[in-house]
């Protein structure tokens, strides 16, 4: 079995979520329950008529919906930057602290770009360590 990439007990996915069992690509996500996905009573998964398993909580698992498993969906994510740098260390904090640790790679790529442009006076690499600390 593939390492999941959800460890730890103070991460907020649920005890049964394909995350803890499946590696990123694995899996499915989306939006909330759904016929889609039915919820099997015999072993409280939730799994697409192809048996691809599908965790329903994007938020708990830091990615955001999408058929990853059975489309191949690859990985993207946006930051969206808030509007004043004030701002800026809990929205990062926030963000990387929910991210699913593939994500949290592209994230902080991104962070590294995109801070520069819209906050040009904010000091990327010490906006990044508070975030992850």
């Amino acid at each position: 079995m593939a390492d999941a990439f959800v460890t730890g007990g103070e991460h907020p996915s649920c005890g049964i979520c394909p995350s803890r069992r499946f590696a990123l690509g694995e899996f499915d996500v989306y939006e909330g329950p759904c016929a889609e996905a039915p919820f099997n009573p015999v072993d409280g998964h939730r799994y697409t008529a192809a048996g691809v398993p599908v965790c329903v909580h994007p938020h708990k698992v830091g990615l955001p919906p999408g058929r990853y498993k059975t489309d191949g969906t690859p990985f993207t994510v946006e930051l969206e930057l808030p509007d004043s740098p004030a701002a800026l260390d809990a929205y990062l904090y926030e963000v990387m602290h929910s991210a699913a640790p593939g994500v949290l790679e592209l994230l902080i790529e991104q962070a590294a770009e995109e801070i520069p442009r819209v906050f040009p006076q904010v000091d990327v690499v010490r906006a990044l360590r508070r975030a992850l600390n």
